[in-house]
């Protein structure tokens, strides 16, 4: 059982935290319908629009999470001079973040993904974006808005999309120059490379079993897991999601916390990975142990997903979902 009392003060620190968002950033929108017929072109449905919206997603869902936590933080990453650029910039500008890290390139696609939604299910994704390669002036202009802002962070969240904001070269020069603050990053399996001596790497499943070269069926392909991703990159530790078995933090390779999960039921999964991390490292930013921080981020994570969509939480809801979840003896262990 964990102490409440402790884990509410540390929640209630969460507005003294400065954080640094270094990632792909991305506009998502959705277009809202229903379907009642199909198509008498081709065998796919039609749907009839009745709203469409617009949020922050990639990295800038990572901002969300930590602005509805109650933190400041400062995204770092890349849009083009286009139109969802600036719809993207006036939704940060609308929650109050500071758009200093931001960085425009002419030469750059904004990154765009348009969800078509029926009946609560999705039907297609179209995906507007261009290469996934940044071009040696564009790396350079990053690089210059990440060490414009690291000063006056307490912690650096990396969100790497694969989409080319975050290459290896940049996250040594952060680590080179980042001294005792934390770095986390949400990885990418085909970069596992990019992320040496970082203080905590945040894979789920797939991701690690892709990173590690190994099945995670059980606790022993967990740790075996783990000890292949400490021993390629080095990281000071490491928290494995685990979706319905909640997750797994690890200070070494044979010293695993489990932590089940707190979620009650799981409606859409799009974005936990963000919730986690933001979670986790803002914790940590304000003085919580690596495992109060994992408890946290494990807490926000079941109330994100058992909503609709890319979502977020507030701390009223990380507060009420900690008191149930301290309170049930519902807890499946990791098989």
């Amino acid at each position: 059982m964990e102490d409440l009392t402790e884990l509410y003060a540390i929640i209630d620190r969460f507005d003294k935290a400065r954080i640094l968002v270094v990632g792909d950033m991305m506009l998502d929108r959705f277009i809202w319908g229903k379907v009642s017929r199909i198509s008498p072109e081709a065998p796919v449905p039609v749907v009839q629009v009745t709203k469409e919206s617009a949020h922050l997603g990639g990295a800038a869902n990572v901002v969300c999470n930590l602005e509805e936590l109650g933190s400041t933080s400062v995204p770092v990453g890349l849009v083009g001079n286009d139109a969802p650029a600036y719809t993207f910039r006036g939704l940060l500008s609308e929650r109050g973040v500071d758009l200093a890290g931001m960085v425009t390139d002419d030469d750059f696609t904004s990154i765009q993904k348009t969800r078509i939604i029926a009946q609560r299910q999705q039907v297609c994704r179209v995906d507007r974006e261009g290469e996934n390669v940044l071009t040696a002036a564009q790396n350079e202009k990053v690089r210059a808005s990440v060490f414009a802002q690291l000063d006056g962070a307490d912690a650096v969240i990396v969100s790497d999309y694969g989409k080319g904001t975050i290459t290896r070269p940049l996250l040594e020069a952060v680590t080179a120059a980042a001294g005792e603050k934390i770095i986390s990053v949400d990885p990418k399996e085909q970069n596992y490379d990019h992320y040496h001596n970082v203080t905590i790497l945040t894979p789920n499943r797939n991701e690690a079993e892709g990173m590690a070269g190994v099945r995670i069926k059980d606790a022993a392909g967990l740790k075996a897991a783990a000890a292949n991703i400490f021993g390629q990159l080095d990281c000071r530790l490491l928290l494995i999601t685990l979706g319905e078995h909640g997750m797994a933090l690890f200070h070494a390779p044979d010293d695993m916390v489990h932590i089940p999960t707190q979620a009650r039921e799981v409606f859409d999964v799009s974005g936990a990975g963000d919730t986690v991390i933001a979670t986790w490292t803002l914790a940590r930013a304000v003085g919580a142990t690596p495992r109060q921080a994992a408890v946290l981020a494990n807490a926000a994570a079941g109330v994100v997903v058992e909503k609709l969509g890319t979502a977020t939480l507030n701390r009223d809801e990380l507060r009420q979902a900690l008191t149930r979840w301290n309170q049930s003896d519902n807890r499946p262990p990791f098989v």
